[in-house]
């Protein structure tokens, strides 16, 4: 059984025999041939979340888990723009997401119908692609149009690059009836091969490279590849290139700076030739570390290269000097046989200071107050091997920055926008296409703002939420300007008394609480465990919203290392 509306059992069909088997849908009426056309077929799996906000961010996390195409499915009206946080995120975060909006007909726009809203090309700003589908398939040469669209539409989610790609879908009524005649649809190949790179540009990148003897390679937020970290372990070897990563990176390696804000914290003015690069190449997504951006924008290197399959030319740095489209494994994997051994001290000057202050974050850890930064070196310790840890924005996110990364975990944080909105929803979206245990950390803020994470049948015993409960926006406390505004409880921080108990309460998770290091450090091997028959836990640390920030200060100075 699907629905009788042509065009979307078209779309159905090619979808499964593109390979894609998940949607998520949110309640309506409008998008009910989306229902009938989807959820009756035995090869897709459909979910069904209330809150198009949240269905939105459970599909992002469950694409990422997949490493596949998830859609999402919702009604007319302002339950489309619902999905413009998880889209957004999805593009800037290259996560494949196919966007199925059901729609009136264009006669139907602006005279006053309910529900109804300009659709079309709504997500313009942060889309891949926008397409529209015919009310009905009026002949063969009709069909043959729409195969194509369908196709390419599908395709445009993973090539060159992910991202979103949105379908709106007009249907008129009536929108239930239904028919056993599955319209079938053709599948097209195309071309997936990248433009590559000349035999010349390699030479000028390489005999750039063997001159220098300052190259610095920034690996921003990644999705595990085991090629490029192997890529990178090779030239972390030369002694003229230094390799920085963030846990986001999810490119562990020895030699690689992974500690960033430490490291860059403790340059002095009168080093910063020393340590900035001659050469820069970037690749990945976002950087966490502000203050690695804001040192090479203040000290640009001479020349920048960022490696993009699509070609984005993101000049992070403000010292762009191309975009190299390429696949960032193949171009480590090219580039690594045209280098040449070139004697500098530079990785040894990055290596050194790493260890220097590592030492020193080790003894203020031993003595250090409890606070936000010893919650997580608690939980970090804790953490068990070949598990999922989820980074909300935007203390955890930063905070875990500082005690570097692990071969052993894969790092997941909706850092492609950086905002708090779904990310215990992009959570649980992964777990559920995990067998791993699956962590969350947010702050409280965040945890609230996206509790509706929780109203779904779809939470599995891998799923624990740790919230770090500060009583409101603890980041605000130690970045420059709020801290020193009157206005900084009420309407920066937005201090409150709420806790995540009764939230858990409602929808049946397990809740506990620590509001000590001691506790804490007793709840968590148990908290970690998955157990089948208590299902999916929650535990609240409070800390001290005051302390953190002046912890947190203390910390930074203390690991300067100003006397030498």
């Amino acid at each position: 059984m699907t629905s009788d509306k042509k065009s979307i059992s078209l779309l159905a069909d090619i979808f499964v025999k593109s390979g894609l088997s998940d949607i998520v849908i949110s309640p309506g009426s409008r998008n009910a041939p989306v229902i009938l056309s989807f959820v009756n077929r035995k090869e897709i799996n459909a979910f069904n979340i209330v809150d198009e906000r949240s269905a939105a961010f459970f599909a992002l996390g469950l694409a990422l888990s997949k490493k596949k195409t998830v859609a999402i499915a919702c009604t007319s009206g302002s339950a489309v723009l619902n999905y413009a946080s998880a889209i957004s995120e999805a593009y800037y975060q290259k996560i494949p997401l196919l966007v199925l909006t059901a729609d009136r007909p264009s006669h139907m726009i602006d005279i006053g119908d309910g529900q109804t809203i300009r659709q079309k090309e709504v997500f313009r700003n942060f889309i891949r692609e926008s397409y529209e589908l015919p009310l009905d398939i009026a002949g063969e040469e009709s069909k043959d149009k729409l195969e194509n669209l369908i196709n390419e539409a599908i395709n445009n989610c993973v090539f060159p690059q992910a991202g979103p790609v949105h379908i709106n879908i007009p249907f008129d009524e009536p929108l239930y009836n239904t028919t056993d005649e599955q319209i079938s649809g053709k599948l097209i190949t195309f071309d997936k091969r990248l433009p590559g790179i000349s035999d010349r540009k390699i030479r000028e990148i390489s005999d750039g490279w063997n001159k220098s003897k300052k190259v610095m390679i920034i690996a921003g937020q990644t999705a595990v590849n085991k090629k490029i970290k192997y890529g990178l372990e090779k030239i972390s070897k030369n002694s003229n290139t230094v390799i920085l990563t963030e846990t986001t990176s999810n490119v562990y390696g020895v030699n690689n700076i992974d500690c960033i804000d430490n490291v860059v914290s403790g340059i002095r003015e009168e080093e910063t030739e020393s340590f900035k690069p001659e050469i820069l190449i970037s690749l990945g997504g976002q950087v966490v570390s502000k203050l690695i951006k804001n040192f090479l924008r203040k000290h640009p290197p001479s020349v920048h290269w960022h490696i993009s399959p699509a070609g984005e030319k993101m000049d992070t740095y403000f010292s762009l000097t191309e975009c190299i489209r390429m696949d960032g494994s193949v171009f480590l994997d090219v580039l690594s046989d045209k280098l040449h051994t070139v004697k500098s001290d530079y990785s040894t000057l990055w290596q050194s200071r790493k260890k220097k202050i590592e030492s020193r974050k080790q003894n203020f850890l031993k003595t250090a107050e409890y606070s936000d930064l010893k919650v997580f070196e608690s939980i970090l310790n804790h953490l068990p091997a070949n598990s999922v840890l989820h980074l909300g924005n935007s203390t955890p996110v930063r905070y875990s920055q500082l005690f570097g990364s692990r071969d052993d975990i894969i790092y997941i944080s909706n850092r492609g926008v950086s905002g708090i909105d779904g990310q215990v929803s992009t959570a649980a979206g992964y777990a559920f296409g995990s067998d791993k245990l699956n962590v969350m950390i947010s702050g409280d803020l965040g945890f609230l703002y996206d509790s509706n994470a929780l109203m779904n049948h779809y939470l599995k015993p891998n799923f624990k939420i740790i919230v770090i409960n500060n009583s409101g926006g603890g980041i605000f406390r130690f970045i420059p300007g709020p801290d020193t505004t009157p206005n900084l409880e009420e309407f920066f921080e937005a201090k409150h008394q709420w806790d995540a108990r009764h939230i858990a309460m409602t929808y049946g998770l397990e809740y506990r609480r620590a509001d000590t290091l001691k506790q804490l450090e007793s709840e968590l091997p148990d908290f970690f465990m998955t157990d089948h028959d208590r299902g999916p836990s929650v535990i609240e640390i409070f800390t001290p919203a005051e302390k953190n920030a002046e912890i947190l200060r203390a910390y930074f100075k203390h690991i300067r290392l100003f006397d030498e």
